[in-house]
This record gives structure tokens, sequence and C-alpha cells, in this order.
């Protein structure tokens, strides 16, 4: 079987999903040399090989106004992509993130008799375990990058298959601190403390000014420090310009337009907000704190509707199952509690190791090949089908 044509229809959401769907369909090409690729794509997925049938930009959508506001346009192309799924008739639907689109989508194929798989697992282990229920009835296949989430998901008896995170394998186990200082043109002698305050507009708006008043506390503690802020985007830098300039900051923070992970390598300690930056960070092995804070709505629904179900937010705390890296949220985002612990990480080489040595061990335990750990588990499933 595994010299037939196969056919492979993929839906990747964002441009982490791009990435994730290049690196299948690479590997799934050694498996199946005259395997044909179509789907929603972005540049790397087509790179690799995949026919688009819609950009991958269709599914980028952040906010709830943003996504109310295109709910029809998503109901449009959705159809059009069942229509088109079942007319091709693929071997396999693979849906990499998006679950809000992709579930919906490889329900309504499952139940049509198509196999499924989905990579990335839905963050169900945090809130609405609830979904678990349409999971279930969405794949045939699901391929987690994170090795808590194959124990929680068994549970609900879903199939799933940890494979491991791409970017472990990426990135490499020991960085260079001074090349990256190298590159960035920064200091190579100074103490730096990187500052990552989220990569969309409502972020910054609640930590900016945190972050930059933090700045000025530990600038006192350590008048030789140095800061560096990477810039998601230039509406981000212009938030956060304005910030600085609002505050009146008396302390030089240098802002970098992108370039995100050499700032990560070149810092001693980094402050940013919760998210997927803290799985990088864990990756350059750079000990950090971590801070979040939701605005006062979301947060409200969150407590009453009881929404989060884990003790951690951050990637490191979760993929650790402890307290490894200190998080600072909600109304603990604020300088007398987010300073002492950077300057904790500052002062402490042992504080430091403390973080860094399970980074490693955590390095280790992810950097498994996920392509290849993923295209296999797709391979077996399709030669296991009459």
């Amino acid at each position: 079987m595994a010299n037939r044509q196969r056919r492979f229809f993929i839906v990747a959401g964002e441009q982490s999903g791009d990435v994730l769907g290049a690196g299948l369909i690479r590997a799934l090409k050694k498996r199946y040399p005259q395997a044909v690729f179509e789907g929603v794509t972005g540049p790397r997925m087509r790179e690799a090989g995949c026919e688009t049938l819609a950009d991958i930009e269709a599914l980028s959508l952040f906010g709830i106004s943003e996504v109310i506001g295109q709910i029809p346009r998503l109901l449009r192309l959705r159809r059009r992509l069942f229509a088109h799924v079942i007319d091709s008739a693929p071997d396999v639907f693979i849906g990499i993130d998006a679950p809000a689109f992709n579930t919906t989508l490889e329900m309504q194929l499952r139940a049509r008799g198509m196999t499924t798989v989905h990579y990335v697992c839905p963050t169900a282990w945090a809130w609405r375990q609830g979904r678990t229920k349409n999971i279930r009835k969405a794949v045939d296949l699901l391929l987690a990058i994170f090795p808590f989430e194959e124990a929680f998901f068994r549970r609900f008896d879903i199939p799933v298959t940890f494979v491991g995170h791409p970017l472990a394998n990426e990135l490499p186990l020991h960085p260079d601190s001074m090349s990256a200082r190298r590159a960035l043109g920064l200091d190579t002698q100074r103490p730096l403390v990187g500052l990552l305050p989220g990569s969309r507009r409502s972020e910054v708006s609640r930590l900016g000014p945190i972050f930059i008043d933090t700045a000025r506390w530990l600038r006192k503690r350590h008048p030789d420090v140095a800061f560096v802020a990477p810039m998601a985007s230039p509406r981000v830098r212009e938030l956060f310009a304005a910030q600085l300039e609002n505050a009146g900051a008396d302390l030089d923070i240098r802002l970098i337009d992108g370039r995100s992970r050499e700032v990560m390598r070149a810092a001693n300690v980094l402050l940013l907000a919760s998210g997927t930056a803290t799985l990088e960070a864990l990756l350059a092995k750079t000990p950090m704190v971590v801070a979040y804070k939701l605005s006062p709505m979301n947060y409200a629904i969150a407590k009453v509707f009881n929404l989060i179900k884990t003790e951690h937010v951050s990637m490191p705390n979760l993929l650790a199952a402890r307290a490894l890296v200190p998080e600072c949220l909600q109304q603990d985002a604020r300088v007398d509690v987010i300073g002492p612990q950077v300057d904790r990480l500052l002062n402490s080489a042992t504080a430091r190791a403390a973080q860094t040595d399970a980074f490693d061990a955590i390095h280790a335990q992810l950097a498994l090949d996920a392509d290849e750990r993923a295209a296999a588990a797709v391979a077996e499933l399709l030669e296991s089908r009459p």
C-alpha cells in the first residue's frame, strides 16, 4: 500500500501551523514520494509542495470581536473545504491547530467515513474540558506535541500519540549567548534583561507599563543593567514606545524589531508575558519570570465559570509539573512582586541554575524529531486502513 499514490488534505491555522505542516509534508514525502498534498497553506507549506486551496491568513484571527465579524466568511470557507474534500476524497484529512475551525470540519468529514488526524492538541486540559466529547468524535488520531497531553486525552478514550515539539529539534541544546549579543550589537559585559510584554496590542497595553516600571525598579538596584525589548510588530512597537514616553522613563530600553529568539539567547534574565514565548525562552535556556494580566471582564468570566483547570499557566511549569519559574498573574502582576523575582535571578547563580538545569532536561524530552514521528504515526494509521 505504501507504493500507491496517497492524497493528503491539510488545513493549517496561523504561522506556527505552517511550520508544522511543512515539516510533516517533507517527512511524509519520504514515505510516499508520489503523494499529492493540498489544503489551507502558508509559504512554508507551499514551498514543501502543498497546493493551495486557501491561504493560511484566512484563519489567522485574534480576539472575539475580530472572529465574530468574520464568522460568515469562515462558515463559507468551511463549507467550500468540506465540499472539496468530499469530492477529491483524500486518504486522510489533517487539521493543524485552529481547533475552533478544524474540529467541526473533522467531525463532519469523519461522519462521512473519512480518516482524520488533528496535529497539536486543543487546550482542553487547561479549560473547557467538555470539548473532549467533540474531539473524540472528530479524530481517528490526535498528535500531541507535549508529553502531559498524551495522558490527559487517553483518559477520554481519544487515540493520541506524543511526537515531540519540532522547535526542540530546531534550536540547539547549548545556545551561544555571546554570539547572540554580538549579532544584536549589544554589550557583551553588562547584565542584560530581556523584556517581552506580548505579541498583541491588548497584552502590551496591560503589561507594558508594568514592565517599564519594573525596569526602572531594577535599574535603581543594578545601575549597570541593560534592557532590550524585541517588538513583535510595528503596531506593538508604536504602543510600547508611546508607553515609554508617557512614563517619562529615565532609563534606556533598546527596542528591536523581531529577533526575539536572539534576544532570548542574549539575555541573562527574561521578563515575559505568558504564552508560546515561554517555551522558546525555555529552549533558549534563559532564566525567566512570567507575568500576565487578563482584562477585568475576561478575568471575572474565568473566575465565575471556573474556566482555568490547571495549577500553572506558563509552559515551563506545565512541562515541569511544578512551580519552576515564577508566575506573576493578575493582581500579582505588579512591580513589588515582579521586581524582587527578577532581582533574585540576576543576583543568584543558584537560582538561575535551578531553572536552566530543568530546561535542559525538558528540551531533551521534547527533541524527538517530531516531523518524522508525526509522519510515522500518520503512515501507521493509513496502512492499518482497508
